[in-house]
């Protein structure tokens, strides 16, 4: 991946951080997401699935509330965006099979966006019936078919757009962090573009530098600017962009959970090998690159379209959707002290504000109506539906 890096920047000068990322981690033939498991103990970081049943637990009960609220439709689609190993997903589909009597006249699909050939085989292990064969295509929009353990379709696409248009829920859980970042500092000649080049002092070394004229990448700077270090995700605002369309013209919700900022930080790019903080620059290919998600960013991206609620803290979050009610319920379902110590863990890892608690923020694009309480588009067969809360962002009332 260095030699790939320093012929390309030799070939053209120097690259932007937002090349370098999207080379380094999805490069098709060395990318880092593209050919290993780098979730778990033995990978570079943990999510909060991987820590806890209970947080995709809640994520269903998230949806559900969601779909009940807006009048129970008689079909969805469930779309996740970057499902890692499909953990999640099998956490919210297992609460989805023990709430069947409350889904049971419904029709739901899931539909996975994923890009890794490798991940998308073991979210398939994860999720699929393993007695009915997959259908592969590679050369199609729709590059995987299966059923899911519980017997829904379930479909893989490369890219958002190539999802079917319909009532849907998305999910976007530790996704936003990794799309590629331009990085901006303010100099007393303006705004520079900070690139990636070769330094002539080390041989086989990358350095940042700054760009000496204004760059094409700027046109995404707020003009009313006031932090001297900025970050901009331009792939994030048009993956808003769609999902603000999509859910303004059919209903439905996107759910967003990342670490991550309301407009407040800096320089936040950083890299992750084997749960150690790893310079970005050394080894590219071999370490996870990230940067926190600008969620001021993503709101002004959603242009009006719908309407957004957050960023609120996950252990917020998590308080309002009932997480203390479900551990207590699981840890008394357990005579087994290490399942019960292994719950307690996971709690504190995802609650604790020093560790997960404050970091991460969960974020959510909603249509107009579903706050102000007007119907989208009622047929006979839907109750109309009231503005009641929105679970996780407002405490719940226990019934």
């Amino acid at each position: 991946m260095l030699r790939h890096l320093m012929y390309k920047i030799k070939s053209t000068g120097p690259i932007t951080v937002a090349e370098y990322m999207k080379e380094v981690l999805t490069n098709p033939a060395k990318g880092y997401y593209m050919h290993r498991d780098m979730l778990g103990e033995k990978g570079d970081f943990i999510t909060s699935p991987e820590i806890s049943q209970i947080f995709g637990e809640l994520l269903g009960i998230w949806f559900i509330s969601e779909w009940m609220a807006t009048g129970k439709n008689v079909a969805f689609q469930l779309v996740e965006l970057g499902p890692g190993r499909g953990t999640l997903m099998g956490d919210i589909l297992r609460v989805f099979s023990q709430l069947g009597s409350v889904l049971k006249n419904c029709d739901i699909s899931i539909h996975l966006v994923e890009v890794s050939q490798n991940l998308s085989e073991l979210q398939a292990l994860t999720l699929t019936e393993a007695k009915i064969p997959l259908e592969q295509n590679p050369e199609s929009l729709v590059y995987m078919k299966g059923v899911t353990k519980s017997g829904l379709p379930i479909s893989w696409y490369r890219d958002l757009q190539d999802v079917p248009k319909g009532y849907s829920f998305f999910l976007a859980h530790e996704f936003f962090d990794v799309l590629p970042v331009h990085k901006f500092q303010k100099t007393p000649q303006g705004w520079r573009e900070v690139l990636i080049d070769i330094d002539p002092q080390v041989s086989g070394k990358l350095r940042f530098v700054l760009a000496p004229c204004v760059t094409p990448a700027q046109a995404f700077l707020q003009h009313d600017e006031i932090r001297d270090h900025v970050e901009v995700c331009p792939d994030a605002g048009v993956i808003i962009q769609e999902l603000s369309e999509r859910i303004a013209l059919t209903g439905g919700a996107a759910l967003i959970a990342d670490y991550g900022h309301d407009g407040t930080k800096t320089d936040t790019f950083r890299g992750f090998c084997g749960h150690e903080l790893h310079d970005v620059l050394i080894a590219p290919g071999t370490a996870d690159l990230t940067a926190d998600v600008d969620f001021s960013y993503l709101r002004r991206m959603a242009q009006g379209k719908v309407a957004s609620l957050g960023p609120t803290e996950q252990q917020t979050f998590l308080k309002n959707m009932g997480i203390d009610v479900r551990l207590k319920v699981l840890f008394n379902k357990s005579d087994e002290p290490s399942v019960r110590q292994q719950l307690l863990q996971g709690y504190d890892m995802l609650m604790n504000p020093q560790k997960m608690g404050e970091r991460f923020n969960f974020f959510a694009l909603l249509p107009h109506e579903r706050l102000h309480g007007r119907s989208h588009h009622i047929n006979a067969c839907q109750s109309r539906p009231s503005a009641s809360p929105v679970a996780g962002f407002g405490e719940l009332a226990w019934q």
